[in-house]
């Protein structure tokens, strides 16, 4: 039985072993950095649409979905046939920013699906993650305003290189980093569950858009006028936020009479994922700059702007990234953005999602741990609650960050991959393939209540 020893076989897809070997493997090998394998232990073998195989032949519902990057799912076959042709097409794999054949064809479909058919924009072929996009957006909003400063939000998550850290609200990664980037300001951004002002519902969103653009036109508010404002439309490590449309619309406005850069970071909610293509098109916007990355390259490297040209300030190689010309991300990313769009899979996502939400919400009155269910398409989040402490002014329950790490692990021990997010980890993430089927969801019904009564939750009927 061979337990020390790797066997690879065609890279490694037939690997036999044990999930416990390999992780102390990866231990040795790997800096303390890693996370995903501490909250998901195991060693993946192979896996196709929305299941992984482990080394073990243990299967798992993939709920994650490389954090919303495969759009298709695992190993998708119109994806392995596109990365095929470009393999046997003669195609260079890496033409920095050398245009072919193939980049001509992806960059016009692309530009297809933004506002206005992209007529107003272009793009901006960045280094291949979602943060060195918004580091280019960062710096290119500086460059056309001339000014320095910079509007985010809390709750909000741009990445973990410099520029995109310091504008990313979690302040764990930041604590032993000194010297941020400096004039970042962050507002409070509308939570559908926890206002942040302590108002809740309609007033409170009123409120947030009030506070935002008094402090644009107060001329004693101690914060310059910003070159940009950024934000997602719907937050996703921040607990699955979605704004509401009135409080984007405004911000919308307010920039434009500014002459601020709205920056929409659509990495993790872009393509579909929301029900729409983009998840700014739920409030009828149009940002400046569209930060693109996950699932425009089909599950492979790829990050992009979309800048209206109008702001289009670059002057030749004043930003430049090796890795921005990778021929098989624009072959899987095109067949991606093709399928989406030529199967209508916004709508079907948008159908599941609210018909999941009504699901979880009848799931809901028996655990009532659940304290909120929120989210857009198969963008969801569940906040775990302490139902039995007091509730606060607004009628919320404590979050519950400690069985929300309980529960993610008794869904990985059912077979389950979620990931958590939010304040004190309290949200239960849902990112599966657009292309899960409704019987895929109702297997992860059921397989979350499995996962409940494990973890000790017992339905209020019980008690």
């Amino acid at each position: 039985m061979m337990t020390d020893k790797v066997r690879i076989d065609n890279f490694g897809a037939n690997s036999s072993g044990n999930n416990e070997a390999f992780l102390a493997r990866q231990a040795e090998y790997e800096s303390n950095v890693r996370s995903y394998p501490r909250k998901l232990p195991f060693a993946i073998a192979k896996a196709q649409g929305v299941w992984i195989t482990d080394v073990e032949n243990n299967q798992y519902l993939d709920c994650l979905a490389g954090a919303g990057t495969l759009a298709l799912g695992h190993n998708h076959p119109d994806m392995l046939q596109s990365i095929q042709n470009v393999i046997t097409s003669g195609l260079p794999l890496h033409t920095l920013d050398l245009t072919t054949p193939l980049k001509d064809e992806f960059s016009a479909y692309l530009l297809s699906l933004l506002p206005g058919q992209g007529k107003e924009y272009c793009l901006q072929f960045t280094g291949p993650s979602g943060a060195d996009a918004v580091e280019a957006a960062l710096k290119l909003a500086k460059k056309y305003t001339g000014r320095t400063g910079v509007i985010s939000f809390s709750g909000g998550y741009h990445g973990m290189t410099h520029g995109a850290l310091a504008v990313t609200g979690n302040l764990s990664p930041k604590e032993a980093v000194n010297g941020m980037m400096p004039e970042v300001q962050f507002m409070p951004y509308p939570h559908l569950y926890r206002c942040p002002l302590g108002i809740g519902g309609k007033a409170g969103e009123q409120a947030l858009a009030y506070y935002f653009e008094n402090l644009i036109n107060d001329v004693e508010s101690g914060v310059r006028k910003p070159a940009a404002v950024i934000l997602e439309a719907v937050q996703g490590e921040g607990g699955v936020n979605p704004a509401p449309v009135e409080w984007l619309q405004r911000i919308r406005k307010v920039t434009q009479e500014h002459g601020i850069l709205l920056i929409l970071d659509e990495v993790q909610a872009g393509f579909a994922r929301t029900g729409k293509f983009f998840a700014f098109e739920h409030a009828g916007i149009e940002p400046d700059i569209i930060v693109m990355s996950k699932a425009v390259g089909g599950g492979l490297p790829l990050a992009v702007l979309g800048i209206k040209k109008q702001f289009d300030a670059w002057a030749p190689g004043h930003h430049t990234g090796t890795f921005r010309g990778n021929q098989l991300a624009m072959a899987t990313g095109l067949t991606t953005l093709r399928h989406l769009k030529d199967n209508n899979i916004a709508d079907k996502v948008a159908e599941q999602g609210e018909w999941l939400k009504a699901k979880l919400a009848e799931m809901q009155k028996r655990y009532p741990v659940i304290g909120h269910v929120r989210g857009l398409g198969l963008m969801l989040g569940i906040e775990i609650v302490k139902p039995n402490e007091p509730q606060d002014h607004m009628g919320c329950y404590p979050a519950d960050g400690e069985l929300s790490a309980l529960l993610q692990k008794k869904c990985f021990e059912a077979g389950l991959i979620l990931e958590r997010g939010g304040r004190h980890g309290c949200v239960l993430r849902l990112l599966p393939s657009l292309l899960i089927s409704n019987e895929e969801l109702a297997i992860f019904l059921d397989k979350f209540e499995v996962a409940l009564v494990a973890a000790g939750v017992k339905p209020v009927s019980a008690e």
